[in-house]
C-alpha cells in the first residue's frame, strides 16, 4: 500500500478518496464526510450499514460549529474537560447534517483528537474527517499499516505512517446531553 505524507493524504481526502492513518488505539479509515460517494465507498469497503452513523475527528471545535446545535457553556463542560483527547461525544446536530454521516441518529459523534497524526491531517484537510476503525465489520481493528493492507488490498489511496496513541481499545463514546456511555474505552 502506498505511503502518504500528511499533505498527500489531505489532498486524497479532498479528492474523494479513502485514507488510512494511526489513531489513539488502532488504525483508522477516513474520508471527506461531506462527499457522499467517498462515505459510500468507505461503508462498502467496511461492509458497514449507513444506519450506524460515523464518527468525525477534528483538531478544534470550530471545525464542527456549522454542524452542531447551539449549546450552553455548561452543556459543553463535560466534553471540554476531556478534549483534546480520546473521548468521543455524541452532540446534538443540525438537521442539515447528512444522513450518511449521522445514520439514524439525531446526534453527531465527534472527537477533538490529541493524536499528532490525526490533528495534522484535520488541519491540512481544513476540516473534520470521518474516522472509523480500519477493519471489515466484525473483524478486529488493524493495529499496523500491514494489517490495513491485508484487510484492504484495494480501495484505499494510501496510509499515513505513524505510531498508535497507546490505548489498547478504541476510544470511549459518550452522550454530551445526559452523559450516558455508549462505548467504554480505556483512556
Amino acid at each position: 500500500m502506498r505511503q502518504l505524507t500528511i499533505s498527500q493524504a489531505a489532498d486524497r481526502a479532498r479528492a474523494g478518496e479513502i485514507i488510512a492513518y494511526p489513531t489513539e488505539a488502532v488504525y483508522g479509515l477516513g474520508c471527506d464526510p461531506f462527499s457522499e460517494p467517498a462515505v459510500d465507498a468507505l461503508l462498502t469497503l467496511k461492509r458497514r450499514s449507513v444506519d450506524q452513523g460515523l464518527l468525525l475527528i477534528g483538531h478544534s471545535l470550530t471545525q464542527f460549529e456549522a454542524m452542531l446545535m447551539p449549546l450552553s457553556d455548561a452543556d459543553w463542560q463535560p466534553a471540554l474537560a476531556t478534549w483534546p483527547g480520546p473521548t468521543t461525544w455524541v452532540v446534538p446536530c443540525r438537521n442539515s447534517v447528512p444522513d450518511w454521516i449521522r445514520g439514524r441518529h439525531s446526534g453527531l459523534a465527534i472527537r477533538i483528537t490529541d493524536h499528532p497524526v490525526c490533528r495534522a491531517l484535520c488541519e491540512a484537510f481544513g476540516g473534520p474527517l470521518v474516522s472509523t476503525s480500519a477493519n471489515p465489520t466484525g473483524s478486529p481493528p488493524a493495529r499496523t499499516a500491514a494489517a490495513v493492507a491485508d484487510y484492504f488490498p484495494t480501495g484505499i489511496a494510501g496510509t499515513v505512517d505513524g505510531a498508535l496513541g497507546g490505548l489498547s481499545r478504541p476510544t470511549e463514546i459518550r452522550r454530551l446531553i445526559g452523559g450516558q456511555t455508549i462505548r467504554s474505552g480505556n483512556g
